[in-house]
């Protein structure tokens, strides 16, 4: 999904070299294996829809929370765009994160995703400032966009 979503706006050179240090099953493996992550996915007739990784106690210079957890990735497969499930997964998210004993959720997004801050902002994060994302060699801006959260 993450090819999907932004391999056509991205040089193939960039896409390839920050996928073969992102991807992979020995990486996932680890990713799994590490108890401050949570993966949350959701299958339809047995295919990948969506999925979301959270990072209990992950944060950024510019997430100011004692508890925070990061989303880490959030993809929605094209086919589900505009059906809910996004809304969906990211209210399991927030549940998860906050019986995780999460205070804050944070995110960064890609300052040319105009449709995924939109989404972001429609859910009650707002922004907080930015980081340098490293796409193989292109440096990109990602907002960091924050909520709290609360039962």
């Amino acid at each position: 999904m993450f090819i999907a979503t932004f391999g056509p706006d991205n040089a193939q050179a960039d896409m390839d070299a920050y996928c073969a240090g992102a991807f992979g099953a020995d990486i996932q493996e680890r990713e799994l294996r590490d108890a401050a992550r949570i993966c949350l996915m959701v299958e339809h007739d047995g295919k990948l829809a969506a999925f979301t990784w959270l990072h209990v106690n992950a944060t950024d210079a510019c997430v100011v929370s004692e508890r925070p957890v990061e989303i880490e990735r959030f993809y929605v497969d094209q086919p589900w765009h505009g059906t809910g499930l996004a809304q969906q997964l990211m209210q399991a998210a927030m549940a998860e994160a906050l019986a995780r004993g999460g205070q804050t959720a944070w995110l960064g997004v890609w300052d040319r995703n105009v449709r995924a801050i939109r989404f972001y902002e429609k859910l009650g994060f707002h922004d907080v400032g930015s980081h340098v994302f490293m796409l193989g060699q292109d440096a990109q801006t990602d907002r960091i966009m924050v909520t709290t959260l609360s039962r």
